[in-house]
């Protein structure tokens, strides 16, 4: 009997790269924008807005790029112990594991004696892969690449890094602030939208919780900020 296979494409296959990206472009609008509207409060002028702006994004997406890619390997460091301490076990006591995967089928529903089936086959087919999904959790899908993530990170850190440089090229000096802070703000509820979008989630959720966090964060800057204002008004 043959059967025909239907692949679906799930979000969860996102997670490896969305979450770097998502993370590292909020971050770089929110800390970079932030940044200038502090910087800007205090009553700085916009060329050095501007070298302020360079030295935020390089140092920011070099920050992202390397706490992204030690997390990540610190992950699939502890990944590879736990399938190297799960081989050890599967060559020294493959009953034990046989019963211990078993009782695992059973807590999720089947009867005893298709559990043991099911565990059974699954072991002669791959038992260390099986022992990997379903007792440790691990699967493919969700396995992160380390250099994907920083490399991701760090571009989108980059990218929303641009958004608040942009403004500072393009806008009247007196009006700096104010500018960099709408775009700050439209462009956060862009990529809110756009992360529900990949994610399947909610636009309208997704656009306002980044927003209203980013809009948090860039006020409590300027109000900073202008605590070290010390021109006339």
């Amino acid at each position: 009997m043959s059967y025909s296979i239907h692949h679906e494409k799930h979000y969860i296959q996102r997670t490896g790269w969305l979450r770097a990206a998502v993370l590292g472009a909020n971050d770089g609008i929110i800390s970079v924008t932030s940044l200038i509207i502090g910087m800007a409060a205090s009553g700085a002028s916009s060329q050095t807005l501007l070298i302020t702006c360079v030295a935020g994004l390089i140092s920011g997406a070099s920050s992202m790029a390397t706490g992204e890619y030690i997390s990540v390997k610190s992950q699939v460091d502890i990944e590879k112990a736990d399938l190297h301490m799960e081989a050890h076990e599967l060559k020294h006591n493959p009953e034990h594991e046989l019963k211990e995967l078993s009782q695992i089928y059973i807590m999720r529903g089947l009867k005893p004696e298709l559990a043991h089936e099911v565990a059974l086959q699954l072991t002669t087919h791959d038992a260390l892969q099986a022992h990997a999904r379903d007792e440790i959790g691990i699967h493919e899908n969700t396995t992160a690449n380390p250099l994907q993530a920083a490399g991701s990170s760090a571009l989108a850190f980059s990218l929303g890094a641009l958004f608040p440089m942009f403004s500072i090229l393009v806008s009247p000096e007196r009006y700096v602030a104010m500018t960099v802070m709408i775009v700050g703000v439209l462009s956060l509820a862009i990529l809110g939208g756009l992360s529900s979008y990949f994610s399947g989630t909610s636009l309208v959720k997704g656009s306002l919780r980044v927003t209203l966090w980013g809009i948090i964060a860039m006020t409590f800057s300027a109000w900073i900020g202008s605590l070290f204002n010390l021109q006339p008004i």
